[in-house]
């Protein structure tokens, strides 16, 4: 599910670079880019894969 995220917000900074939209400081697409980048590391860290999964031992 990380991942997906980390590809939405990579697609919304390419929209920011390519149409050149003007946005304020926090809305750069550097700094989308960089939040698309620790939503990634996360993904690639395991953190959220086990939610909705129940192992149980017999």
């Amino acid at each position: 599910m990380l991942g997906i995220g980390a590809a939405v917000l990579f697609f919304i900074a390419f929209l920011i670079n390519a149409a050149e939209i003007g946005t304020n400081d926090v809305f750069s697409s550097t700094n989308v880019t960089l939040l698309g980048l620790m939503v990634l590391a996360l993904h690639v860290a395991g953190i959220g894969a086990g939610r909705g999964r129940v192992s149980r031992r017999r």
